[in-house]
């Protein structure tokens, strides 16, 4: 007789079992076919600088001729790591993108529901930053594979938004400095503390006030008993001096004739005095619900006011976030995003607009010691036919691993002096890039802004020239329909048959 499994704990071990048996089995595969790639090198180790402490990450290069990515701050690279790209015919797309997703356990909605641990998004048709294996050659469907335990890392210290750039050859970023790059208004930061500052105090007004308007209420609340009190006594000094009256006109001799009189007498002096208290019970009364009145009346304008000094609060540290700008000579368009928003378009004036201008990202980091001046950095990128020392090259993205240990090329500061040098910006459109912060950009491109621009995302450009088999092969997608976290504690109860090890 054979015995089944038929209680729920039983079933999850038998699923556990078999999940570990097909990954342990994949992870030999993938060894195996990977073995003649491995034989002879050690793999790279993850790089951190030593030398300082390191600052906010504001940009990450991935180089796909040495897969490598490295993290920059606003000193310089402060993390370094082996990557795994897209095979030949699912590349992994040269370009510029920012992270605009973030998410700890995540699985594909495109392979098999491949395990892929916090994925970090550059694209809503599915190109991301996740853990995965590196087999020490490209070997993804387009996304970019880091080291697992790196990939958790970065996943702690990047930012949505966050520049993400994928160069053909390795590149750095170098300090720069152009007429043209913009800087904040003078006093921007100042305002910002000021405006904090007014909330708050609009806050604290606004909360007195309404305790104000409360202990208003709570008076005028009580100042109804005494009213009432007095309105029922005056009531029964009335019905005591209708009874005096009603004996005074029967009585029938003199003495029953003075006894009512007297007792008439005491009835009006009674009511008189009850008269007194209620009128001034009810004066009382008025002035508290006057003073309700008015309290309420101060409540009302004390929270618009502190909702009016909130919203220029909101509006100083929306125009305090970075700002995103990019002149495609392809266009001869200026466009200007914020906060995954569009904010303005304009037309811009390239000189000699048949000549390329090459892609440059400039990247604004943090102030100088004024509090004025922003620094700025530049990173171009050069196609994957020139290699770092300006000679030309061939790049086959399957082979991935020439130029492995090639430091990465500082950017030619001239050429891009040189193509700011070519750019007008209307006034009008200068007037209105004025709120420059740390990690804003000016991306100058031959190429149109990307199809994957749009809600959601900062600036995509995609360098034509360049392998894109990985992002034509997908469709693109808003991301509220990705199918994107599950518990950690949840990933053995997923199908067993889907591999962590799966080319996404």
């Amino acid at each position: 007789m054979t015995s089944r499994c038929l209680d729920s704990k039983c079933r999850q071990r038998r699923l556990r079992s078999a999940y570990l048996g097909v990954t342990a089995l994949a992870a030999l595969i993938a060894a195996g076919d990977d073995a003649g790639a491995r034989s002879g090198r050690s793999e790279r180790p993850i790089e951190t600088v030593q030398s300082r402490s390191a600052g906010e990450p504001i940009m990450a290069i991935v180089s796909l001729r040495n897969q490598r990515i490295t993290v920059y701050d606003a000193k310089g690279w402060i993390l370094r790591a082996p990557v795994s790209s897209g095979t030949k015919g699912r590349e992994t797309p040269a370009g510029i993108f920012s992270i605009i997703q973030k998410v700890e356990d995540h699985y594909s909605n495109l392979y098999d529901d491949a395990y892929m641990p916090h994925m970090q998004r550059i694209t809503w048709s599915g190109i991301a930053l996740h853990g995965g294996v590196l087999p020490g050659r490209p070997a993804s469907h387009g996304c970019i594979r880091l080291p697992f335990d790196f990939a958790e890392r970065l996943f702690d210290v990047t930012t949505m938004g966050m520049r993400v750039i994928v160069a053909p050859s390795d590149v750095a970023p170098i300090e720069i400095t152009h007429p043209l790059l913009f800087q904040p208004k003078p006093g921007a930061t100042a305002l910002a503390a000021f405006r904090a500052a007014e909330v708050e105090e609009a806050a604290r007004a606004a909360a007195t006030v309404r305790l104000a308007a409360g202990t208003a209420f709570r008076e005028a609340s009580l100042a109804m008993v005494p009213v009432r009190t007095a309105e029922n006594l005056k009531l029964k000094a009335e019905a005591e001096l209708a009874a005096a009256e009603t004996a005074l006109s029967s009585a029938k001799s003199a003495e029953e004739r003075q006894q009512a009189e007297g007792a008439r007498a005491q009835a009006v002096a009674r009511l008189a005095e009850l008269q007194a208290q209620w009128e001034a019970a009810k004066a009382d009364l008025q002035q508290k619900r006057d003073a309700v009145t008015s309290t309420r009346e101060a409540a009302v304008a004390a929270e618009t006011a502190r909702a009016k000094a909130a919203e220029a609060a909101r509006q100083i540290a929306r125009e305090l976030q970075p700002v995103s700008v990019l002149i495609s000579r392809k266009t001869q368009r200026l466009y200007v995003r914020q906060a995954f928003e569009p904010v303005f378009e304009s037309p811009v004036t390239i000189a000699d607009p048949d000549r390329p201008i090459g892609t440059h990202v400039f990247t604004a980091a943090e102030r100088t010691s004024d509090d004025a001046k922003l620094r700025w950095s530049v990173a171009s990128l050069l196609g994957s036919k020139h290699a770092p020392d300006g000679t030309v090259q061939s790049h086959d993205p399957a082979r991935g691993s020439s130029g492995r240990d090639i430091e990465p090329a500082l950017t030619d500061l001239d050429n891009a002096r040189a193509a700011l040098d070519r750019i007008a910006i209307p006034q009008d459109a200068l007037d209105r890039i004025v709120a420059i912060a740390p990690r804003s950009s000016l991306i100058v491109t031959d190429e149109p802004l990307s199809s994957e621009t749009g809600k959601g995302t900062e600036f995509v450009v995609l360098l034509s020239g360049e392998p894109q088999g990985g992002i034509k092969r997908r469709r693109r997608s808003p991301g509220t329909e990705f199918r994107d976290a599950y518990p950690r504690s949840l990933q053995f109860w997923r199908s067993p048959f889907g591999s962590p090890f799966s080319n996404w």
